[in-house]
């Protein structure tokens, strides 16, 4: 930038994006001092090294919001966890599919580990028998990203949703506007 530019000349594109030219660094400096601008280096492995005009610090900030704006609307893959036993009540395996169906629908990973007690242990079939049978009964919102493996004591699945967490949150955003909407006619 300005004076650390160590080139005896450099190709000068002014402040609107127009090309000036081949000029000698001591020019240039003068075109940006005239002009009120700092001259920024922006392809220095150029040959000759390109060289812009233009305000240093708004182009900082500038850059920054954008960062900050892409950080904003940068979704967050979450990866929620649910835990099963292998003789688990229907009712009670009802409501823990519900919970991976609120998940998967949310756009979250769902991580399923079934823990083994004691004799448990020696009968691992059935754990991976219920891990599928819960890949099968939520097969449209997901799919299963890592097959059931056992780890020691527990056996761990990971369901992956078929949406992406945008296009979830969108979703959910659109129908809260329609909710608003009846509920205000």
């Amino acid at each position: 930038m300005n004076d650390r530019i160590r080139v005896p000349e450099v190709r000068l594109v002014g402040p609107n994006g127009e090309q000036v030219g081949i000029v000698p660094i001591a020019k240039a400096l003068e075109l940006a001092r005239e002009s009120d601008l700092d001259l920024v280096e922006v392809a220095p492995t150029a040959r000759p090294p390109v060289a812009k005009l233009m305000d240093y610090g708004k182009f900082k900030y500038e850059s920054a919001m954008k960062a900050r704006e892409a950080r904003k609307n940068q979704a967050h893959t979450i990866i929620k966890e649910i835990k099963l036993r292998p003789k688990i009540d229907p009712h009670d395996y009802e409501t823990k599919k519900g919970h991976v169906v609120r998940f998967l629908k949310a756009g979250d990973k769902v991580k399923v580990t079934i823990m083994f007690r004691g004799r448990e242990q020696s009968r691992p079939e059935l754990g991976f028998r219920l891990l599928q049978r819960l890949a099968d009964d939520v097969e449209e919102l997901g799919f299963v990203e890592s097959r059931p493996k056992q780890d020691g004591r527990n056996m761990i699945m990971v369901l992956g949703p078929h949406k992406k967490k945008a296009e979830a949150k969108a979703e959910r955003a659109a129908s809260r506007e329609q909710d608003a909407a009846a509920g205000s006619a």
